[in-house]
C-alpha cells in the first residue's frame, strides 16, 4: 500500500506520480458527460488515503512554528533599544504569527472533514484542540461548515456568503448609494469592517447565511443564531452537547489568556494574541469571500442547483509560498476541495491536475494578485440577478465601472 514520507515542507516525498498527458487522447468530456464518479476515477485512489505520521508532522510543525516565534518575540523584540525598532518588530510578528496561526486553523478544518487521519475520534479531537487554541468553536463550526460543502451556491440552503438578489438592500450596495462618486475612502473603510468583523459576525450572528439553512432545513427567520447557543436551530439536538463543548473549549483558552496575562501583562498577550488572531479573522474572511465570490461564479435556484455545480462555482487562486506551505494550499486548490473534501490537502495540488484536462473550461482559476482580486471583487460583486439565458441560475451583477477581469480558465 502506498505510504507518503513525512515531509510537511513541500509536497509528499512519495507521492503517486501522475501519468503524462496523450497528446492523442480524447477531447474533455462535455458537461454532461462530467460526473463526480468520473472526476474520482481520475484521481489516484491513493489520494484519498490520509497518511497518520504526515498529518501529524504538519500538526507539530505549525505548533512549534507558533510557540517558537512567540517566544522569540517575547524574548527579543523588549530588549531592542529603539522604539520605532521595537514596534516594527511587533507589527512583523503580528503578521507572521497570523499567518501561522491561520494555517493551525486550516487544519483543524481538515480534521472536521476527516482528512487528516482515518479515524473520526483522532480528527475530532485535534481539530478540537487546534480551533479552540484560535477560539474558534470546533464542532459548531464543522456543522454549518458541512451544510456550506453540501449546499455550495445554493441561494437558499448555502450557510457562507449568500448573496443578496438585486434589488434587495445589503451592506455593499449601501456603500454605493451612499459614495457612489468618490467611492474609495467609504470602500475602503467598508473592506476593513468586512476583513476585521465578518468572521465574528458569523460566528455569533450567522451573518450571510441562506434563508432555508437551519439544521432542520426550515426558514432561519429574522432571530439571532451562534454557534455559542447549542439551542439554536442551526444544530440538531444530538449536535447539542457538542456545541455546548465548543464553547467551552473557547471560554477555557479565553480563561488561560487572562490567567497568562496576570503574570506578563495584558499588553503582551494582546501583541503575542491577539494582534495575530485579527490577522486570522482578515485571512479566514478574505479567502472564503475569494473562493465563492466572482463574476465567472453562479449561484442556483433549488430547483436548477446540483451538488456538482455548486463544488464547481468555487475559484482557485494562487498565492505563492504563503498558500502552498503556510495556507496548506487551501487559496491555491479549492476547486478540488469542494468536489472531494476528504482529500488530504496535501495532495491536492496532484489531485487537481488529474481532473484539470476532464473539467476543460468549467475549471476556474483566476491569476489576479490576491489583495488586488478583494479590491475589484468587494467593489465589483455586490447582489445577483437571474441569467438571461435561464432565470433559475443568478449570475453577478457587474457594471462596466466597476468590472473585473474573468478567471483564467482552461482551454
Amino acid at each position: 500500500m502506498f505510504k507518503p514520507s513525512p515531509c510537511p515542507f513541500g509536497a509528499p516525498c512519495n507521492a503517486p506520480k501522475m501519468k503524462a498527458m496523450d497528446p492523442n487522447a480524447q477531447k474533455a468530456p462535455s458537461a454532461e458527460q462530467i460526473t463526480l464518479p468520473v472526476l474520482r476515477n481520475a484521481i489516484p485512489a491513493e489520494f484519498f488515503i490520509p497518511s497518520p505520521l504526515f498529518s501529524g508532522c504538519y500538526i507539530v510543525r505549525d505548533l512549534l512554528m507558533a510557540g517558537g516565534l512567540a517566544g522569540l518575540a517575547f524574548t527579543v523584540i523588549p530588549t531592542l533599544d529603539s522604539a520605532i525598532l521595537r514596534w516594527s518588530a511587533w507589527i512583523a510578528y503580528g503578521y507572521l504569527q497570523g499567518l501561522i496561526f491561520t494555517g493551525i486553523w486550516i487544519l483543524a478544518h481538515e480534521c472536521g472533514h476527516q482528512a487528516l487521519f482515518r479515524c473520526k475520534g483522532t480528527n475530532d479531537t485535534l481539530g478540537f484542540i487546534l480551533h479552540s487554541l484560535v477560539l474558534v468553536p470546533y464542532f459548531s463550526w464543522k456543522y454549518t461548515h458541512a451544510r456550506h460543502h453540501m449546499y455550495t451556491n445554493h441561494m437558499e440552503r448555502d450557510t457562507a456568503f449568500v448573496p443578496r438578489r438585486s434589488g434587495e438592500p445589503n451592506f455593499a450596495s449601501r456603500i454605493w448609494e451612499v459614495d457612489h462618486e468618490n467611492d474609495v475612502p467609504i470602500l475602503t473603510l467598508a473592506i476593513a469592517m468586512h476583513q476585521l468583523i465578518g468572521w465574528p459576525m458569523y460566528l455569533f450572528f450567522y451573518s450571510t447565511g441562506g434563508p432555508l439553512s437551519a439544521a432542520d432545513r426550515g426558514p432561519i427567520g429574522k432571530a439571532l443564531h451562534s454557534h455559542f447557543d447549542p439551542t439554536s436551530r442551526l444544530f440538531t439536538k444530538s449536535e447539542q452537547p457538542f456545541v455546548l463543548l465548543s464553547a467551552l473549549g473557547v471560554a477555557g483558552v479565553l480563561i488561560a489568556l487572562c490567567t497568562v496575562s496576570t503574570s506578563i501583562g495584558a499588553a503582551n498577550v494582546l501583541l503575542l494574541y491577539g494582534v495575530p488572531y485579527l490577522w486570522v479573522n482578515n485571512w479566514l474572511v478574505a479567502i472564503t469571500y475569494l473562493h465563492h465570490t466572482h463574476t465567472d461564479v453562479h449561484h442556483y435556484e433549488a430547483s436548477t442547483w446540483t451538488y456538482l455545480k455548486g463544488a464547481l462555482g468555487t475559484v482557485d487562486r494562487p498565492f505563492g509560498f504563503i498558500g502552498e506551505h503556510l495556507f496548506h494550499g487551501i487559496i491555491d486548490y479549492h476547486v478540488i476541495h469542494h468536489l472531494f473534501p476528504r482529500i488530504p490537502f496535501y495532495y491536492a495540488k496532484e489531485a487537481t491536475a488529474a481532473i484539470q484536462p476532464i473539467l476543460g473550461k468549467r475549471y476556474i482559476r483566476d491569476e489576479t494578485p490576491f489583495w488586488r482580486a478583494l479590491w475589484q471583487t468587494f467593489r465589483s460583486c455586490t447582489t445577483v440577478k437571474s441569467s438571461e439565458n435561464d432565470s433559475k441560475v443568478l449570475e453577478w451583477s457587474v457594471s462596466r465601472k466597476h468590472g473585473i477581469a474573468p478567471a483564467l480558465k482552461q482551454k
